[in-house]
């Protein structure tokens, strides 16, 4: 369930971090407002454990094989958050973009892009922060292609020794890849020890 706390007309690319760190995280609306919102139960992908694993559908396994995509990381930041707000209802107004997009040129903000026949046919955003990553939207073009995105994030996140891969929500399509709900103090406890630990996005 998703619960919002507070409602403000700027967003502030700092504003995003803080807001992360307590465990709630902003969505936009059509008003041009900002609304912050905590969910409970919280979605996550279980990252942290050596033994946590991606769970990769067979048919997905045969497209990596194949090497269909080529995978991208940070080169099309602004297209990614563009393209995932092409959506007949959408958070991302011109608040999260211009916020985001500054996370992206400071170092925070990343995109897992899937490029086909040089064009770009899926992508994710989010923000790597401390020992967290906070998934935010996903887009595709071709099938697929934002699935072997995920793939390739959880990989870079396993990596570098991620505590948090927060999904804020359940989707089926997380589902299927193993995410997994937890209590809001279950994730607080988690986000907590990944606020205290630094982790590159190295890939």
């Amino acid at each position: 369930m998703r619960t919002p706390v507070y409602k403000y007309d700027s967003l502030q690319w700092q504003q995003v971090l803080n807001g992360y760190s307590m465990g709630i995280f902003p969505m936009g609306d059509d008003r041009k407002t900002i609304a912050w919102f905590e969910a409970s139960p919280r979605a996550i992908m279980p990252v942290e454990l050596s033994a946590s694993r991606l769970r990769i559908p067979r048919s997905l396994n045969q497209v990596l094989n194949k090497n269909i995509f080529e995978i991208r990381i940070d080169t099309a930041f602004e297209k990614v958050i563009y393209e995932c707000s092409l959506r007949d209802s959408t958070w991302i107004n011109g608040l999260i973009m211009t916020a985001y997009t500054e996370l992206f040129h400071r170092g925070y903000a990343h995109s897992v892009e899937a490029w086909e026949n040089g064009k770009l046919a899926g992508g994710l955003y989010g923000v790597a922060y401390k020992g967290a990553f906070f998934g935010e939207s996903m887009f595709y073009r071709s099938n697929n292609a934002s699935k072997v995105c995920v793939v390739k994030l959880y990989e870079i996140l396993k990596k570098n020794n991620y505590i948090l891969f927060d999904i804020q929500m359940m989707t089926p399509h997380f589902e299927k890849f193993g995410a997994i709900e937890i209590s809001k103090r279950s994730y607080l406890e988690i986000l907590d020890r990944a606020m205290d630990k630094k982790c590159g996005f190295i890939y």
